[in-house]
């Protein structure tokens, strides 16, 4: 029993070094996450809301100084920005999405008219705020609604973003630091050699994994220490739950990393077998935004998916103030998917 367990510590110790011998392998796991983080958090920080174009056609029924009239009333509003045109160029404006809106003056009440995109938001927006800013100024003894503005920490765009990159950095170093490290020793017969040895595949693919969750407890300390220092984000739920399911996660992700390059043979196969499993949860499994706005009739799939599972409990953790008691489904799936893909590479794994 000594001995198995000194053959995995060896194991996991000489992986780490390897590892830490190799800047390049130090800044893609360590570096790259947290430049990547923090582009991010800069891009989508909190800013003011931006101005809202909207032109005004001069050519319409009710004339040129009727246009004019409005565009002073909209002007009032510090959220519109107008421009004054002929019908023409504003429609070719509104077609390349350069204004949001085409207001034309008529005869007919209420006096105005809108031209939209129905499938832009932002034109959908100026409609309403040109409408309300128009209505408001036909009847100004209407009493405006008391407005209470929020934005506290844990409801931000940051706040949202970082679980969500946690989660994809699992999955990437799961991946890519447990297979495709596989299949580097594999093209450079280092596997062949340890066939040789007495060493049990059991113990070789554990030593890969235990060293990855501990790459990865570093890692995921460097992101939280930098997003709370640079964004103010902070864990409000239990630390040990969150712990647990980063351990979870990692092992998980670590698992399919083994299945996957358990006979892959090249660099080149293997990568596209990764970005294979990879990439449709980059986008379905709600890293940048909420996988609930996929259609209802995939949803059973989107959440039986590990990293869907993970970024769910990372956010009920962070920013909902979750303790154990929220892991319940996201520990059920993960640890369903890291036992059977960790119990099938032992199954298929071959050493060349």
């Amino acid at each position: 029993m000594t001995a198995k367990y000194s053959a995995i510590t060896q194991l996991t110790l000489a992986r780490l070094r390897e590892f830490y011998r190799e800047p390049a392998a130090v800044f893609w796991v360590y570096g790259f996450p947290l430049l990547l983080a923090l582009g991010l958090g800069i891009a989508f920080r909190d800013r003011p809301v931006e101005s809202i174009p909207i032109d005004v056609a001069t050519d319409g029924p009710a004339g040129y100084y009727k246009a004019e009239e409005y565009a002073v009333l909209l002007r009032a509003d510090p959220r519109l920005k107008l421009t004054l045109l002929d019908g023409a160029a504003a429609k070719e404006r509104l077609r390349t999405g350069k204004t949001g809106l085409v207001l034309t003056p008529t005869a007919a009440a209420p006096g105005w008219e809108f031209l939209i995109d129905p499938n832009r938001p932002d034109s959908v927006l100026a409609q309403s705020a040109a409408d309300s800013t128009l209505l408001r100024a036909a009847n100004p003894a209407l009493a405006a609604a008391a407005t209470v503005e929020s934005n506290e920490v844990g409801g931000r765009y940051i706040d949202f973003l970082l679980p969500g990159l946690i989660g994809a950095n699992l999955m990437g170093g799961g991946l890519f630091g447990v297979g495709f490290n596989i299949v580097d020793m594999r093209v450079r017969k280092l596997l062949k050699r340890f066939l040789a040895t007495p060493m049990s595949r059991r113990d070789f693919l554990l030593s890969l994994l235990i060293s990855r969750l501990l790459f990865t407890v570093v890692e995921i300390a460097i992101l939280l220490a930098a997003a709370r220092l640079f964004f103010d984000v902070s864990v409000r739920g239990n630390w040990f739950a969150l712990g647990g399911l980063v351990v979870l996660g990692g092992a998980a992700f670590a698992g399919i990393g083994l299945l996957v390059a358990s006979r892959a043979r090249t660099i080149e196969t293997v990568s596209g077998l990764m970005n294979m499993v990879m990439l449709p949860m980059y986008v379905t499994s709600g890293v940048f935004f909420p996988a609930d706005r996929f259609p209802d009739a995939v949803q059973p799939v989107l959440q039986a998916l590990p990293l869907t599972a993970l970024n769910a409990g990372l956010r009920a953790v962070i920013n909902d103030g979750g303790s154990w008691s929220a892991l319940g489904y996201p520990a059920v799936i993960l640890t369903a998917w890291g036992v059977g893909c960790f119990a099938l590479a032992l199954r298929v794994f071959r050493w060349q």
